[in-house]
Protein backbone atom coordinates (compact mmCIF):
# COMPACT_ATOMS: atom_id res chain seq x y z
CA UNK A 1 0.00 0.00 0.00
CA UNK A 2 2.84 2.29 0.92
CA UNK A 3 4.22 1.72 -2.42
CA UNK A 4 1.68 2.06 -4.55
CA UNK A 5 0.92 5.24 -2.97
CA UNK A 6 3.92 6.43 -3.36
CA UNK A 7 3.88 5.47 -6.99
CA UNK A 8 0.92 7.81 -7.45
CA UNK A 9 2.05 10.69 -4.93
CA UNK A 10 5.67 10.97 -7.20
CA UNK A 11 4.60 10.89 -10.98
CA UNK A 12 3.63 14.04 -12.32
CA UNK A 13 -0.33 13.27 -12.96
CA UNK A 14 -1.53 16.56 -12.63
CA UNK A 15 1.08 17.51 -15.54
CA UNK A 16 0.05 15.02 -17.68
CA UNK A 17 -3.12 15.39 -17.17
CA UNK A 18 -3.32 18.92 -18.26
CA UNK A 19 -1.27 18.09 -21.73
CA UNK A 20 -3.92 15.74 -22.41
CA UNK A 21 -6.66 18.29 -21.63
CA UNK A 22 -4.54 21.00 -23.80
CA UNK A 23 -4.49 18.00 -26.55
CA UNK A 24 -7.92 17.41 -25.91
CA UNK A 25 -9.45 21.12 -26.56
CA UNK A 26 -7.51 21.57 -29.45
CA UNK A 27 -8.66 18.85 -31.54
CA UNK A 28 -12.23 19.28 -29.72
CA UNK A 29 -12.35 22.49 -31.39
CA UNK A 30 -11.16 21.30 -35.11
CA UNK A 31 -14.10 18.95 -35.00
CA UNK A 32 -16.72 21.48 -33.57
CA UNK A 33 -16.72 23.59 -37.07
CA UNK A 34 -17.25 20.19 -38.60
CA UNK A 35 -19.98 18.47 -36.01
CA UNK A 36 -23.99 19.58 -36.33
CA UNK A 37 -25.89 18.53 -33.16
CA UNK A 38 -29.04 18.25 -35.45
CA UNK A 39 -27.87 15.68 -37.69
CA UNK A 40 -24.83 13.85 -34.79
CA UNK A 41 -24.64 10.59 -36.53
CA UNK A 42 -24.05 12.12 -40.77
CA UNK A 43 -21.48 14.87 -39.13
CA UNK A 44 -19.79 12.15 -37.44
CA UNK A 45 -19.93 9.68 -40.09
CA UNK A 46 -18.70 12.85 -42.63
CA UNK A 47 -15.63 13.54 -40.57
CA UNK A 48 -14.66 10.01 -40.67
CA UNK A 49 -15.32 9.13 -44.63
CA UNK A 50 -14.91 12.98 -46.30
CA UNK A 51 -13.34 15.42 -44.66
CA UNK A 52 -9.37 15.25 -44.77
CA UNK A 53 -7.71 13.86 -41.29
CA UNK A 54 -11.17 14.07 -39.82
CA UNK A 55 -10.77 10.74 -38.87
CA UNK A 56 -7.49 11.11 -37.12
CA UNK A 57 -8.73 14.40 -35.36
CA UNK A 58 -11.81 12.43 -34.01
CA UNK A 59 -9.21 9.82 -32.67
CA UNK A 60 -7.11 12.34 -31.22
CA UNK A 61 -9.98 13.80 -29.21
CA UNK A 62 -11.13 10.72 -27.73
CA UNK A 63 -7.51 9.07 -26.71
CA UNK A 64 -6.69 12.53 -25.09
CA UNK A 65 -9.85 12.89 -23.36
CA UNK A 66 -9.46 9.45 -21.93
CA UNK A 67 -5.78 9.73 -20.83
CA UNK A 68 -6.93 13.38 -19.26
CA UNK A 69 -9.59 11.59 -17.22
CA UNK A 70 -7.68 8.38 -16.43
CA UNK A 71 -4.61 11.09 -15.12
CA UNK A 72 -6.91 13.33 -13.49
CA UNK A 73 -8.29 9.97 -11.28
CA UNK A 74 -4.35 9.48 -10.47
CA UNK A 75 -3.84 12.77 -9.83
CA UNK A 76 -7.00 12.70 -6.83
CA UNK A 77 -5.32 9.16 -5.56
CA UNK A 78 -2.10 10.87 -5.56
CA UNK A 79 -2.72 13.85 -3.54
CA UNK A 80 -4.82 12.39 -0.96
CA UNK A 81 -2.12 12.10 1.68
CA UNK A 82 -1.96 15.94 1.03
CA UNK A 83 -5.49 16.02 1.74
CA UNK A 84 -5.00 17.72 4.97
CA UNK A 85 -3.46 20.90 3.67
CA UNK A 86 -6.12 22.16 2.01
CA UNK A 87 -9.15 24.20 3.32
CA UNK A 88 -12.75 21.92 3.13
CA UNK A 89 -13.90 24.57 0.59
CA UNK A 90 -10.92 23.37 -1.40
CA UNK A 91 -10.79 19.94 -1.11
CA UNK A 92 -14.77 20.11 -1.40
CA UNK A 93 -14.04 21.98 -5.33
CA UNK A 94 -11.47 19.84 -6.31
CA UNK A 95 -13.33 16.57 -5.63
CA UNK A 96 -16.14 18.09 -7.64
CA UNK A 97 -13.87 18.35 -10.52
CA UNK A 98 -13.73 14.31 -11.29
CA UNK A 99 -18.07 13.73 -11.65
CA UNK A 100 -17.77 17.20 -14.05
CA UNK A 101 -14.74 15.51 -15.99
CA UNK A 102 -17.01 12.30 -15.99
CA UNK A 103 -19.88 14.12 -17.49
CA UNK A 104 -17.42 15.94 -19.85
CA UNK A 105 -16.45 12.41 -20.79
CA UNK A 106 -20.14 11.23 -20.93
CA UNK A 107 -21.66 13.60 -22.98
CA UNK A 108 -18.89 13.72 -25.79
CA UNK A 109 -19.44 9.97 -26.10
CA UNK A 110 -23.36 10.76 -26.17
CA UNK A 111 -22.48 13.19 -29.13
CA UNK A 112 -21.28 10.39 -31.73
CA UNK A 113 -25.24 9.48 -31.91
CA UNK A 114 -23.71 6.06 -32.71
CA UNK A 115 -26.41 3.59 -31.54
CA UNK A 116 -24.37 2.52 -28.52
CA UNK A 117 -23.88 6.13 -27.66
CA UNK A 118 -27.51 7.64 -28.21
CA UNK A 119 -28.52 4.77 -26.06
CA UNK A 120 -26.30 5.17 -23.14
CA UNK A 121 -27.86 9.05 -23.41
CA UNK A 122 -31.07 7.25 -23.30
CA UNK A 123 -30.47 5.67 -20.20
CA UNK A 124 -28.77 8.35 -18.37
CA UNK A 125 -31.99 10.39 -19.09
CA UNK A 126 -34.02 7.92 -17.48
CA UNK A 127 -31.76 7.24 -14.42
CA UNK A 128 -32.10 11.39 -13.73
CA UNK A 129 -35.42 11.16 -14.43
CA UNK A 130 -36.22 8.63 -11.74
CA UNK A 131 -34.83 10.97 -9.05
CA UNK A 132 -37.40 12.12 -6.79
CA UNK A 133 -38.74 15.51 -7.20
CA UNK A 134 -35.73 17.30 -8.92
CA UNK A 135 -34.83 14.61 -11.79
CA UNK A 136 -36.74 16.54 -14.32
CA UNK A 137 -35.10 19.95 -13.51
CA UNK A 138 -31.62 18.21 -13.34
CA UNK A 139 -32.60 16.30 -16.50
CA UNK A 140 -33.30 18.99 -18.59
CA UNK A 141 -30.10 21.34 -17.86
CA UNK A 142 -27.54 18.26 -18.64
CA UNK A 143 -29.62 15.82 -20.97
CA UNK A 144 -32.89 16.81 -22.22
CA UNK A 145 -32.52 14.31 -25.17
CA UNK A 146 -35.96 13.34 -25.74
CA UNK A 147 -36.96 17.14 -26.69
CA UNK A 148 -33.76 18.74 -27.67
CA UNK A 149 -32.13 16.14 -29.62
CA UNK A 150 -28.02 16.46 -28.91
CA UNK A 151 -28.00 20.28 -28.74
CA UNK A 152 -28.18 20.64 -24.85
CA UNK A 153 -25.83 18.34 -24.44
CA UNK A 154 -23.78 20.02 -27.41
CA UNK A 155 -23.50 23.22 -25.50
CA UNK A 156 -22.75 21.26 -22.31
CA UNK A 157 -20.29 19.52 -23.37
CA UNK A 158 -18.26 22.40 -25.09
CA UNK A 159 -18.97 25.20 -23.16
CA UNK A 160 -20.99 24.64 -19.82
CA UNK A 161 -19.45 21.85 -18.35
CA UNK A 162 -16.16 22.63 -19.37
CA UNK A 163 -16.09 26.04 -17.83
CA UNK A 164 -17.62 24.82 -14.55
CA UNK A 165 -14.45 22.37 -14.69
CA UNK A 166 -12.00 25.08 -15.34
CA UNK A 167 -13.97 27.27 -11.92
CA UNK A 168 -13.49 23.68 -9.66
CA UNK A 169 -10.01 23.61 -10.69
CA UNK A 170 -8.65 27.03 -11.47
CA UNK A 171 -7.38 27.37 -7.80
CA UNK A 172 -5.48 23.93 -8.13
CA UNK A 173 -4.72 24.15 -11.75
CA UNK A 174 -3.04 27.87 -11.47
CA UNK A 175 -0.12 26.28 -9.58
CA UNK A 176 1.28 24.08 -12.24
CA UNK A 177 3.14 25.56 -15.13
CA UNK A 178 3.23 22.79 -18.23
CA UNK A 179 6.46 22.93 -20.34
CA UNK A 180 5.84 20.89 -23.02
CA UNK A 181 9.55 20.27 -23.93
CA UNK A 182 9.40 18.20 -20.34
CA UNK A 183 6.59 15.48 -21.92
CA UNK A 184 7.85 15.21 -25.64
CA UNK A 185 7.40 11.35 -25.37
CA UNK A 186 4.13 11.06 -23.65
CA UNK A 187 2.88 14.13 -26.31
CA UNK A 188 4.44 11.67 -29.30
CA UNK A 189 2.62 8.74 -27.76
CA UNK A 190 -1.01 10.04 -28.19
CA UNK A 191 -0.34 11.29 -31.32
CA UNK A 192 0.87 8.24 -32.93
CA UNK A 193 -1.58 5.91 -31.04
CA UNK A 194 -4.43 8.37 -32.24
CA UNK A 195 -3.05 7.50 -36.07
CA UNK A 196 -3.00 3.94 -35.60
CA UNK A 197 -6.35 3.08 -33.70
CA UNK A 198 -9.12 4.55 -34.90
CA UNK A 199 -11.72 6.22 -31.95
CA UNK A 200 -14.97 3.83 -31.82
CA UNK A 201 -17.94 4.39 -33.96
CA UNK A 202 -20.87 1.46 -34.47
CA UNK A 203 -23.50 3.11 -36.91
CA UNK A 204 -27.18 2.30 -36.10
CA UNK A 205 -28.53 -1.14 -37.02
CA UNK A 206 -30.83 -3.49 -36.56
CA UNK A 207 -30.47 -6.90 -33.75
CA UNK A 208 -28.50 -4.89 -31.33
CA UNK A 209 -29.20 -7.53 -28.35
CA UNK A 210 -26.72 -5.94 -26.21
CA UNK A 211 -25.10 -2.45 -25.81
CA UNK A 212 -21.82 -1.64 -23.63
CA UNK A 213 -21.38 2.02 -22.55
CA UNK A 214 -18.20 3.48 -22.05
CA UNK A 215 -15.28 2.02 -20.12
CA UNK A 216 -16.24 4.04 -16.75
CA UNK A 217 -19.80 3.04 -16.70
CA UNK A 218 -19.51 -0.23 -17.42
CA UNK A 219 -19.96 -1.15 -13.36
CA UNK A 220 -23.04 0.92 -13.39
CA UNK A 221 -24.59 -0.70 -16.43
CA UNK A 222 -23.92 -4.23 -14.31
CA UNK A 223 -25.40 -2.29 -11.22
CA UNK A 224 -28.26 -1.22 -12.86
CA UNK A 225 -29.20 -5.10 -13.63
CA UNK A 226 -29.60 -5.51 -9.69
CA UNK A 227 -30.91 -1.99 -8.31
CA UNK A 228 -33.49 0.34 -9.25
CA UNK A 229 -31.96 3.35 -11.28
CA UNK A 230 -31.90 6.00 -8.46
CA UNK A 231 -29.74 3.40 -6.23
CA UNK A 232 -27.09 1.89 -8.72
CA UNK A 233 -26.88 5.42 -10.69
CA UNK A 234 -27.00 8.30 -8.58
CA UNK A 235 -27.31 6.74 -4.59
CA UNK A 236 -23.80 4.52 -4.81
CA UNK A 237 -21.72 6.71 -6.94
CA UNK A 238 -22.60 9.70 -4.83
CA UNK A 239 -21.40 7.54 -1.37
CA UNK A 240 -17.89 7.55 -3.00
CA UNK A 241 -17.90 11.29 -4.03
CA UNK A 242 -18.71 12.05 -0.34
CA UNK A 243 -16.13 9.90 1.19
CA UNK A 244 -13.57 11.67 -1.17
CA UNK A 245 -14.99 15.18 -0.53
CA UNK A 246 -15.06 13.97 3.64
CA UNK A 247 -11.35 12.11 3.22
CA UNK A 248 -9.87 15.90 4.50
CA UNK A 249 -12.69 17.05 6.60
CA UNK A 250 -12.55 14.10 9.29
CA UNK A 251 -8.88 13.48 9.46
CA UNK A 252 -9.89 11.10 12.67
CA UNK A 253 -11.45 8.61 10.17
CA UNK A 254 -8.85 9.07 7.42
CA UNK A 255 -7.76 5.53 6.99
CA UNK A 256 -11.80 4.13 7.58
CA UNK A 257 -12.49 6.53 4.39
CA UNK A 258 -9.55 5.73 2.53
CA UNK A 259 -10.40 2.16 3.00
CA UNK A 260 -13.84 2.62 2.15
CA UNK A 261 -13.07 4.42 -1.30
CA UNK A 262 -10.47 1.64 -2.26
CA UNK A 263 -12.66 -1.32 -1.16
CA UNK A 264 -15.38 0.85 -3.19
CA UNK A 265 -13.12 1.17 -6.52
CA UNK A 266 -12.40 -2.34 -6.08
CA UNK A 267 -16.39 -3.79 -6.08
CA UNK A 268 -16.64 -1.68 -8.64
CA UNK A 269 -13.59 -2.99 -10.97
CA UNK A 270 -15.00 -6.13 -10.53
CA UNK A 271 -18.64 -5.05 -11.60
CA UNK A 272 -16.90 -3.80 -15.07
CA UNK A 273 -15.16 -7.21 -15.52
CA UNK A 274 -18.45 -8.65 -15.22
CA UNK A 275 -20.12 -5.98 -17.44
CA UNK A 276 -16.95 -7.08 -20.23
CA UNK A 277 -17.49 -10.53 -20.28
CA UNK A 278 -21.67 -10.47 -20.76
Amino acid sequence: MHNIRRLFSEIKWGEFSLLALCISVLSGVLLAFQYDPATPLYSVSTLDMLVPFGEYFRSLHFYSSQLFFLFCICHVIGIFKQAQNYSSKQWIMLTATLPVALLILFTGYILRGDSTGFSAGMIAEAILLDIPFIGESVNDLLFSISDDGMKRIYVNHIIGLGLLWGWLAWNHVRKYRLVFNQHILLTLTIILFSIFVAAPFEPDHLGVTHISGPWFFLGLQELLRYLPPVFAGIFIPLTLLLGIAFLQKQSRFYRILLWFILSWLLVYAILTGVSLLR
